[in-house]
């Protein structure tokens, strides 16, 4: 399985990586990527994104709230349409859809502690880092009935398919100043940017957050074949024509020689 090491950073390399802004000048996020690429092959069973990193703070640690953390992963978000079906006269028909206008191909979050402890709703609301805040749908017409449940049922189908999760307690967090945890991700990821963002909270309130992207892209045959499908279907098409006779063929060939034997 492949993995992707967010590591944190030496002393020396902080001069050349972006920091976090750091809210009230205390403490940031500091982290860089050893690998920015996933590289999707044809025997591609997944990754797992290991995610280090430090804090750092001009100030002695604060006594009061304990540090928590925070990490989302979030794949490509385009707009989903999701239909409702109605049984009429014996029949399964469409009656409603609603446009879903940002649903991520994958979203993960993990957390040192219970989510609800870590975060506030008002933090959550600002920040959209909830599996449920991250799926947005506005702008359904008036005369839809229950509008919430097109991007309910978006999020209930992709949690039983392994797309969706919220790990909490799986963040460890070490003397308030070095964090690590583990991200799986399954083997029918999308192509795209993928988010990586790492909250710093107290008390429930973000007190520091970094960004940055991985990008998951196709490579070698896989790569090959889906451009193939995409951009020449028709000559996509009688490869794949060529390829079941050539088979065919085979498989009876070698048929017919156990039976001659």
């Amino acid at each position: 399985m492949r993995k992707l090491l967010l590591s944190a950073l030496s002393a020396a390399a902080l001069a050349l990586l972006p920091h976090a802004a750091a809210q009230a000048g205390k403490e940031e996020v500091v982290l860089g990527l050893s690998q920015d690429r996933v590289a999707i092959t044809a025997t591609f069973d997944g990754s797992e994104i290991l995610v280090f990193g430090a804090v750092k703070r001009e100030t002695p640690i604060p006594q009061d709230d304990p540090l928590e953390v925070v990490v989302a992963v979030s794949g490509p978000a385009p707009s989903v349409m999701v239909r409702r079906k109605e049984k009429k006269l014996g029949i399964w028909i469409n009656v409603d859809s609603v446009l879903v206008d940002s649903a991520p191909a994958f979203y993960a979050v993990a957390t040192s502690a219970p989510f609800k402890q870590v975060l506030t709703d008002t933090e959550d609301l600002r920040y959209r880092i909830s599996i449920k805040r991250a799926i947005r749908s506005v702008g359904a017409a008036m005369h839809i009935r229950g509008a919430q449940a097109f991007a309910d049922a978006v999020i209930r189908i992709r949690e039983k398919n392994g797309l969706y999760s919220l790990r909490e307690n799986t963040v460890a967090v070490d003397e308030q100043t070095l964090f690590r945890t583990a991200i799986e991700m399954p083997a029918d990821l999308t192509e795209g940017s993928y988010l990586t963002r790492i909250f710093l909270t107290r008390g429930g309130k973000v007190v520091s957050s970094y960004e940055t992207a991985i990008d998951v892209r196709k490579v070698g045959l896989e790569k090959f074949l889906y451009s193939l499908s995409r951009e020449q279907p028709f000559l996509y098409g009688l490869m794949s024509l060529a390829i079941a006779i050539a088979a065919g063929w085979g498989a009876s060939a070698a048929f017919s020689l156990l039976r001659n034997r």
